[in-house]
């Protein structure tokens, strides 16, 4: 059985998600042309993948009710394989940040075991293979200020008032 993927419409863009033949989330990305994100994870996994009109862990559903502000958590297992090293522990510390609230980038590489390596974090987030499940959206600077998410800080903003998180 080969990796599949479904695309779902959101208020930010195409959502892009790439499941393994065991239903667990290994990619999930935005984009305005989801065949973007399609061709990219196809290329890191040096194969191709299917599409399926499934609504696949009910990953298509979640989102709906995450945009919709009925969700506050996704429920849906997690294939770290395209994430290693530091980066992964990053990734999965973000994974603990609360629905709502935010954490600086310094401050999650002290969860990860590296307190000094609040660069790596913001590479991790910047690179991190599956968004809005992994919320990069609410890893923020020292100083409050939001930075980027996915080169946009519009959708991070809009990620975080839909959360009701503290914006400045």
């Amino acid at each position: 059985m080969t990796h599949r993927y479904t695309v779902t419409a959101t208020p930010i863009g195409a959502a892009v998600a790439v499941f393994t033949p065991e239903d667990a989330l290994i990619a999930l990305g935005t984009a305005e042309d989801p065949m973007w994100v399609v061709e990219s994870v196809a290329r890191e996994l040096r194969g191709s993948l299917e599409a399926t009109g499934d609504d696949v862990a009910g990953l298509g559903a979640q989102l709906g009710e995450y945009f919709d502000g009925d969700r506050r958590a996704f429920d849906v297992e997690i294939d770290w394989s395209l994430v290693t090293g530091f980066a992964r522990s990053a990734l999965q510390a973000v994974a603990e940040i609360p629905y709502g609230q935010t954490a600086s980038y310094g401050e999650v590489a002290e969860i990860a075991g590296r307190p000094r390596a609040a660069r790596a974090v913001g590479t991790a987030c910047r690179f991190t293979p599956i968004t809005l499940v992994v919320p990069a959206h609410r890893v923020i600077r020292s100083d409050g200020s939001l930075g980027e998410y996915g080169g946009n800080e519009d959708v991070k903003r809009l990620l975080l008032e839909l959360e009701g998180a503290p914006v400045r």
